[in-house]
């Protein structure tokens, strides 16, 4: 398929590479957050969503089929949504870092929103 999105302001964005910074992003963050009970569990689920995202959407990159290609789209979607959740979790764990919780929370927001505008195109 391909790895390049169109914005409307004609810019290309490589997602494969967009999608790896965020997961680096979501790694870095997780260390810096406290070793606590109630951050453990959530850090771990956070982790796991927002690399996947990534992963997912390599995988989609190297479809075989229209179909395949939208499977695996749709978890990416799925998987950014579900990163979005547990930021918000970390956030309310972690008061103090809700700026940053903030920051990646959008970055979430809007691979939900490329993620969906691929996958309306592609019908």
């Amino acid at each position: 398929m391909t790895n390049q999105v169109q914005n409307p302001n004609d810019k290309k964005y490589d997602l494969e590479e967009r999608t790896a910074k965020f997961g680096e992003e979501i790694i870095e963050f997780a260390k810096n957050l406290p070793d606590t009970l109630i951050n453990r569990p959530i850090i771990n689920q956070m982790v796991r969503a927002g690399t996947s995202i990534g992963a997912n959407y390599m995988e989609a990159d190297a479809a075989e089929s229209n179909k395949d290609f939208q499977h695996k789209i749709g978890i990416c979607k799925k998987e950014a949504k579900e990163t979005l959740h547990w930021v918000r979790m970390i956030a309310k764990a972690n008061p103090n870092k809700s700026e940053k919780c903030r920051k990646l929370w959008k970055e979430a927001h809007e691979l939900v929103l490329i993620f969906s505008s691929i996958i309306r195109k592609k019908k």
